[in-house]
């Protein structure tokens, strides 16, 4: 009876292995498939959104163009946040949603490209990520305030917030951020919204002098504002902690091949300024990462 339970127990354990196996395509069956199955988060301007029943922005561009190198079209699989990116990557990753747990990105886009976060550990001391490969910065953000000129004509420091309404997304870095900073003072003028795009709207109506958010947000929010009067902040953010970061994208650990040819197409669309000219066509300043200014200084 044992043997005949531990026989049980392996055939269990062996079909569950398998059928982990299986929901992640090999790189061979992605190509023979004609079609590059994409991860990105959805209602998220200018990274990706829909307009009109089709997706746009940068996010969106850049993964027909990653997909068009491969001789592949895309396939986008749209991502609702979960409480933590780690739970994204999970779901979409190495391991599938309980609610449809046959479905996995090939790749996933917006990932941070940190080392810190890649290597990162649970209580046990265990790799929470250890199923993912993170690759391919493809993009350097950073936070950035701006203002209505209008009420308020300039922002040398965050301590004009003292003062001044400041809208922010609810739950948001910048709201941490700016609850916290001189003691908590800016707190009484500080507004919370559900998203970077209400809160920009508050400052056009007037509710708020001036709003944070993430660099490329705010920078599509002014061009599509179109208002002279609306302007980008010149402040820096002290005791902010890590103000500036990379993003890339993350595959399967089993997939480092899709990883390494998505790489190579990445590269010539950095280099030549492609990604550039993309970012530049939603208003967006492109900054390159890192990895690609030292080469390039170096050439």
């Amino acid at each position: 009876m044992r043997q005949l339970l531990a026989g049980l127990c392996l055939l269990v354990v062996c079909a569950w292995v398998q059928a982990d196996v299986v929901k992640v395509r090999a790189f061979d069956d992605i190509i023979d498939s004609g079609v590059l199955k994409v991860a990105m988060y959805e209602n998220f301007p200018p990274y990706s959104f829909m307009v009109d029943g089709k997706p746009r922005g940068v996010d969106v561009e850049l993964a027909n163009r990653l997909a068009a190198g491969l001789g592949l079209e895309v396939q986008l699989l749209w991502v609702t946040p979960d409480e933590t990116l780690d739970d994204d990557l999970r779901n979409f990753i190495w391991k599938g949603h309980y609610l449809r747990p046959d479905v996995l990105a090939d790749v996933m886009m917006r990932v941070p490209y940190d080392r810190e976060f890649s290597y990162k550990q649970n209580e046990l001391g265990e790799l929470i990520n250890e199923l993912v490969v993170m690759f391919g910065p493809y993009q350097r953000e950073r936070w950035q305030a701006a203002h209505d000129d209008r009420r308020l004509d300039e922002v040398p420091s965050v301590g004009v917030f003292r003062y001044h309404p400041v809208g922010v997304e609810v739950e948001s870095v910048p709201s941490f951020y700016l609850s916290s900073i001189f003691n908590g003072s800016i707190s009484p003028m500080l507004h919370h919204y559900p998203t970077a795009q209400a809160a920009f709207a508050a400052m056009q109506t007037g509710e708020v002098d001036a709003t944070m958010a993430m660099r490329g947000e705010i920078d599509w929010l002014l061009a599509q504002a179109a208002d002279e009067h609306l302007k980008l902040a010149e402040n820096a953010y002290p005791n902010m902690g890590k103000q500036v970061w990379e993003l890339g994208m993350a595959v399967h650990e089993s997939n480092r091949q899709l990883a390494y040819a998505i790489e190579g197409v990445l590269e010539g669309l950095i280099k030549d300024g492609v990604l550039e000219d993309s970012y530049a066509s939603y208003g967006l300043r492109y900054e390159m990462p890192e990895l690609y200014r030292v080469e390039l200084s170096e050439n």
